[in-house]
C-alpha cells in the first residue's frame, strides 16, 4: 500500500512539475512565455511572416535599418489596419560606430492651401475623422530612405523584394487581422476604390484566406527601383494629387513634392539609474518622461503592481502630464515648446505636490502658464545597432482614402489639430499635426539598454511608462513587463481641444483583484469595464555581459522576437 502511494505520489509530482513548466506562471494574476535569446541579431514585429522577413534581411549581411525598412513594408501589406505607406514614421537608432542615439521625424505637413478659415466657414467644430480633409502629406517613404541614406547597406530592391513578393503572390490573414479589415468596412468602405484594393471578391478577407495586393506590389517595385522622388514627385504624388482633390481635398502634388524628413535629438529624463529617451513634439513621447518624473518621487517598488495606492499614483501622474500634452505638445516649428521644462526634475516635484494620495482629481490645469492603432517594431543587428521604429495609418486604416491602383490608404493626421484659436496645435497651413505614436529607447551608463514601443493611441504613453515601471522597479524580465495587466486612462484633456471632465475613466485589464477596483473607487476613480484598448508591446534588451540579445513580442497580438 506504502509502495502504491509513493509510487501515485511521484507521478502526480511529475505532472504538476511539467504543466508548471508548460504554463510558467510569473505573476499573481498573469502569465508569460519566455523571452527569446540570440547572438547575431534580434527582430520584434507584429507579425510573424514581417519577423521572418527582416531576420532573413539580417541573414543577408543588412543592416538594422535594413531589416527595419523590410519589416515595416511587410506590415503594410498584411497589417494595413495599423500602418503603412500612407502614413508616418518616427524613429530612434542606436549607431554602434558613434555610440549615439539618433531621432528621425517623418511626420507629414497640412496641405498649404487649406486654412482654418475654410473649416470654420464649413461649420466645423472638429477636423472630420474620415475622407479626404484629414489627409496630410504621409512622411514614411521619405522616412525609409532617410535612414537608409544613413544606415542602411543593401540596396532598397533586395529590402522591398519580401513585401513585393507576398503582395504579388499572396498571404494567409490572421485572425486578428481579419477582425479588424471587417471591422473597417462601415467605417471606411464606402470610399472610392477602397474595396477594389481590399475586397476584390467582393468581401474583407477572412482568417486563414490568401490575400494579394498587387497594386502594393507594383507601387514597392516602383519606389525600389526608381527611389523616393518617384512617390514624392512622379505618378504616385500626381494619382494622389488628382484623388484627393476629386474628393474634396486639399492634398496636392507640391505638398507632397515640398515634403522632408527631420532629424532630431531626442530627450531623456533619469529614471532611478536609467536613461529613457524619447522623441520631442509634434509627438507625445515627452509626456512618459513627464510621468515617470512624477512617480520617481516615491517607492512605487514597495506598494505593488496589483496595489491601489500604485494606480491610483500612476493615474494622477498621467493626468497631470496630460494636461501639458493637450495645451503644449505641437510641431516646434511653430511654436516654443517648453520641452526642458517640462521634462525636468523641478517641474515634476511641483506636479507632484498637487497629488492627493487618497483622492483622485476631477481637473488639472497644465502647469507652465505661458503663451500657448499604429504599428510597432524593433530590430538589432550583429554590429550593435538598434532600431525602435513605430508607423501608422491612424485610426487603423486611415482616412479612408484609396487612390487608384496605388494599394494604400492615405492617413488622417490631420484630425489631430485643434481649430480652437491661439493654441499650440491650432490648424495651419504647411503644419505638422499632434502626433501619438513614439519609439522608445532606454540606456544605462550611456550603453544600449532596450528598444521598446507600445501601439495605441493614446495608451502609448501610459504603456511607455508602466513597461518601464515594471522592469525597473517591480523586477520584471522583459516579456513579464509587456505580458503584466495594464492600467488605462482616458478622458484627460486632448490636443485636439476637448476637456477633461469628472477626473476621465480608469480601465483595468483583466487580472487586477476586485479589492484594488473597489478601493480605487473609494479614492474617487471613476472605473469601467472594457477589453481591447491596451496597446501591443515589443522590445529588445541588450546584455553587455553575455553579449547576446533579449526580445519580446505582444502576446495581445499576432507578435513574434526572433533572432538568430
Amino acid at each position: 500500500m506504502q509502495k502504491s502511494y509513493l509510487y501515485l505520489t511521484m507521478i502526480l509530482t511529475a505532472i504538476v512539475s511539467l504543466v508548471s513548466g508548460q504554463d510558467r506562471i510569473t505573476g499573481h494574476n498573469f502569465a508569460s512565455r519566455s523571452e527569446v535569446i540570440a547572438q547575431n541579431g534580434m527582430v520584434a514585429t507584429s507579425h510573424p511572416l514581417a519577423t521572418q522577413a527582416a531576420l532573413d534581411i539580417l541573414k543577408l549581411g543588412g543592416s538594422a535599418v535594413d531589416a527595419a525598412i523590410t519589416a515595416n513594408a511587410m506590415l503594410g501589406l498584411m497589417e494595413p489596419t495599423g500602418c503603412g505607406i500612407g502614413g508616418d514614421l518616427f524613429a530612434i537608432i542606436w549607431d554602434a560606430e558613434s555610440q549615439k542615439l539618433h531621432g528621425l521625424n517623418a511626420s507629414g505637413r497640412s496641405p498649404k492651401s487649406l486654412t482654418r478659415e475654410y473649416f470654420l466657414d464649413q461649420g466645423y467644430e472638429y477636423i472630420p475623422s474620415f475622407g479626404a480633409l484629414p489627409v496630410s502629406v504621409p512622411g514614411t517613404v521619405d522616412g525609409w530612405f532617410e535612414m537608409h541614406d544613413k544606415f542602411g547597406k543593401l540596396d532598397m530592391q533586395a529590402i522591398l523584394q519580401p513585401a513585393i513578393k507576398y503582395g504579388r503572390n499572396g498571404f494567409p490573414v490572421t485572425e486578428l487581422i481579419a477582425w479588424y479589415l471587417d471591422r473597417s468596412v462601415s467605417r471606411i468602405g464606402h470610399y472610392p476604390n477602397f474595396k477594389e484594393t481590399y475586397m476584390p471578391d467582393g468581401h474583407m478577407p477572412a482568417k486563414g484566406e490568401i490575400f494579394k495586393n498587387p497594386y502594393l506590389a507594383n507601387t514597392y517595385e516602383i519606389i525600389a527601383r526608381e527611389g523616393r522622388d518617384a512617390f514624392y514627385k512622379g505618378d504616385i504624388a500626381r494619382t494622389i494629387d488628382t484623388y484627393i482633390k476629386e474628393n474634396g481635398g486639399f492634398l496636392s502634388y507640391e505638398d507632397m513634392a515640398a515634403h522632408t524628413s527631420t532629424w532630431i535629438d531626442p530627450v531623456s529624463a533619469n529614471y532611478r539609474g536609467y536613461d529613457v529617451w524619447q522623441l520631442p513634439p509634434n509627438g507625445q513621447g515627452i509626456a512618459v518622461l513627464q510621468i515617470l518624473n512624477i512617480l520617481e518621487g516615491y517607492d512605487i517598488a514597495s506598494m505593488g503592481l496589483f496595489s491601489p495606492e500604485y494606480i491610483h499614483l500612476f493615474v494622477e501622474a498621467k493626468k497631470l502630464a496630460y494636461e501639458d500634452r493637450a495645451w503644449y505638445y505641437a510641431d516646434m516649428d511653430f511654436n516654443p515648446v517648453p520641452v526642458e521644462k517640462l521634462i525636468s526634475k523641478e517641474y515634476a516635484a511641483e506636479r507632484r505636490e498637487l497629488i492627493n494620495p487618497d483622492r483622485a482629481a476631477r481637473q488639472y490645469d497644465p502647469g507652465i502658464h505661458e503663451s500657448p492603432n499604429t504599428i510597432y517594431l524593433t530590430v538589432a543587428d550583429k554590429d550593435g545597432n538598434m532600431v525602435s521604429l513605430i508607423q501608422s495609418n491612424y485610426r487603423g486604416m486611415g482616412s479612408g482614402m484609396t487612390p487608384p491602383g496605388l494599394g494604400f490608404v492615405i492617413q488622417n493626421r490631420g484630425e489631430g489639430f485643434t481649430l480652437k484659436p491661439d493654441r499650440f496645435n491650432t490648424y495651419e497651413p504647411g503644419k505638422r499635426p499632434f502626433h501619438t505614436i513614439i519609439p522608445g529607447f532606454i540606456t544605462k551608463d550611456d550603453e544600449p539598454y532596450m528598444s521598446f514601443g507600445v501601439m495605441g493611441g493614446d495608451m502609448q504613453p501610459q504603456g511607455h511608462a508602466q513597461i518601464v515601471v515594471n522592469m525597473i522597479d517591480f523586477g520584471m524580465n522583459l516579456q513579464e513587463a509587456g505580458d503584466a495587466p495594464r492600467i488605462y486612462h482616458t478622458g484627460s484633456s486632448e490636443p485636439t481641444g476637448q476637456e477633461m471632465t469628472n477626473g476621465g475613466v480608469v480601465m483595468l485589464e483583466s487580472g487586477f483583484p476586485y479589492e484594488t477596483i473597489r478601493e480605487l473607487i473609494h479614492k474617487g476613480h471613476r472605473m469601467q469595464w472594457t477589453v481591447g484598448p491596451f496597446g501591443g508591446y515589443q522590445a529588445i534588451m541588450w546584455d553587455p555581459v553575455n553579449k547576446v540579445y533579449y526580445g519580446a513580442s505582444e502576446t495581445r497580438k499576432d507578435g513574434q522576437a526572433a533572432g538568430y
